[in-house]
């Protein structure tokens, strides 16, 4: 009886065993060590389950498959809740099957550890909208896998990692809101749509092709890159947003930018030249070209825009008559014009703009047939001084 007993306890046993997975012990002293490292921050209690007394496999931002963490999503990610604060421990790097890991924000500090680089399963980083430093490190790049890095938002410094750029499996690439400097390394990913590297201290030049024709959304503003990129962007067909303002781009702005399906276009406070000749009707509702030194007469294609800015340029001649039409009928809801060489406007002087259009001519070589309500910024001068428009040849 008793063996008899012995035997069904052995097979309840083994069966429970089969069906209920223990961790590997090797995930559950990183996950020991990672909680270790982490706190919450008040108001947060992320971290109440996890008890490790019970399974980890049950506690909060923890999922597994088998004996195997393969997902990490730390801190509570409803909208408004307080994060984590602490560092990231490098035993993150232990947990041989995580394809995803990922941090609220918070107030994690220190550096992203070099131990990521053993994480060859992983598909998905990020880690925004905290206090890290230090570098990125190049190892990230052994990832061959990984499809989004999201490290916006901290306070990376040094350059991003050529290897970063080999990744072939890259989708989305978010570094913006850092202190990273170097320059943009060449990304030879076919699947790459979204590239957000703003707010950083990047330099130098972009080669032609050195993004891949993938690209979807690429925001390059408030850098200090330079050269040309009317080769590159010529290439980049697949484009819904473009923001390359407030760096130091210099030569022409390709025509056949315009026909791309952009829905706002941001290439304002750079150096771009010449004149702009769009191939075919523009229908990008936003079209920010201001602060450069664009020349030559304003197109008649601009006027289906909904808000274009060509202020602070070079342009000459007569403002299109289409587009004072367009104005007046409130289609153009914004036309800023000030601050060029234009000579004329074919607009009645008791025209009424519409309440919610904005036209503003100052300082232009002409004497304003309405006036309109302008930004401050555009001083207080109606006109240009003619003897800037007699020598002026566009």
């Amino acid at each position: 009886m008793k063996i008899k007993l012995l035997f069904l306890f052995l097979a309840h046993a083994i069966f429970f065993r089969q069906c209920v997975a223990i961790l590997e012990p090797i995930d559950f002293l990183a996950l020991q060590a990672i909680h270790k490292s982490l706190d919450d921050l008040p108001g947060s209690k992320f971290f109440a389950s996890w008890d490790f007394t019970s399974d980890p496999c049950n506690f909060a931002g923890v999922y597994c498959d088998g004996d195997k963490v393969i997902a990490l999503n730390l801190g509570d990610p409803r909208a408004g809740s307080p994060g984590l604060t602490g560092r990231l421990d490098p035993a993150i790097g232990k947990l041989s099957a995580l394809a995803e890991f990922t941090v609220v924000p918070g107030r994690i500090i220190g550096v992203l550890p070099e131990s990521f680089s053993h994480l060859k399963n992983l598909r998905f980083l990020g880690v925004s909208r905290n206090f890290l430093s230090g570098r990125i490190p190049a190892g990230l790049g052994q990832l061959r896998g990984l499809q989004t890095l999201d490290l916006s938002f901290n306070q990376l410094t040094g350059n991003i990692p050529w290897s970063i750029g080999t990744i072939p499996a890259l989708f989305n690439v978010i570094l913006c809101h850092n202190r990273i400097s170097g320059s943009v390394p060449p990304f030879v990913s076919q699947r790459l749509t979204r590239l957000d590297l703003k707010h950083n201290e990047l330099s130098g030049s972009l080669l032609p092709m050195s993004l891949p024709s993938s690209l979807e959304y690429l925001s390059l503003s408030w850098n200090q890159l330079s050269g040309p990129v009317d080769h590159l962007l010529s290439r980049l067909n697949r484009l819904n947003y473009l923001d390359l303002s407030l760096n130091r781009f210099t030569g022409c702005i390709p025509g056949n930018l315009f026909r791309f399906p952009i829905t706002n276009l941001q290439l304002q406070r750079n150096q771009f030249i010449g004149p702009i000749y769009p191939v075919g009707q523009v229908t990008i509702p936003i079209v920010d070209l201001s602060f450069n030194r664009l020349s030559g007469e304003i197109s008649p294609l601009f006027s289906s825009v909904q808000i274009l800015y060509l202020n602070n340029n070079r342009f000459t001649g007569q403002v299109p008559g289409i587009l004072v039409d367009r104005l007046l009928s409130a289609n153009i809801h914004v036309l800023y014009l000030q601050h060029n060489f234009l000579t004329g406007i074919a607009i009645n002087p008791a025209a009424e703009i519409p309440v919610r259009s904005s036209l503003c001519l100052q300082y232009n070589c002409m004497v304003l047939p309405v006036q309109t309500p302008c930004p401050l910024k555009a001083g207080k001068q109606k006109s240009r001084p003619t003897s800037q428009c007699g020598e002026w040849r566009g």
